[in-house]
């Protein structure tokens, strides 16, 4: 399963990186997720809203993502965290062809 994580550098972690402007964030990213089991897809680094990243990477466990995400912030290297899950085109054709088959069963509010 695919997943992404973006999130804006603490103070802390923009501090430790102008201190040490060669470090690899890429390596660390790539060392947990392949620690859960999983694959970084890819890495970018972004400046809305505060110097930060996004991160797009695949586990087999869906339960290593919220994980992932929440060790980057209670560490304190990430804030405004936002994980969201990716689906591939295939995912969403299944997705359609399940909302199709459970339409006639749902009534919205109202009805």
């Amino acid at each position: 399963m695919h997943f992404c994580i973006t999130g804006q550098y603490t103070p802390r972690s923009l501090n430790a990186i102008l201190e040490n402007p060669t470090t690899n964030r890429q390596e660390a990213a790539a060392k947990v997720i392949e620690a859960g089991g999983g694959k970084l897809v890819s890495m970018y680094s972004v400046a809305a809203d505060g110097p930060g990243v996004l991160v797009i990477f695949d586990v087999p466990d869906p339960s290593v993502a919220p994980a992932i995400s929440g060790l980057t912030v209670a560490t304190g290297a990430l804030q405004n965290v936002k994980l969201t899950r990716l689906f591939t085109q295939d995912e969403i054709k299944q997705v359609r062809q399940n909302a199709a088959k459970l339409r006639a069963s749902y009534k919205p509010p109202g009805s």
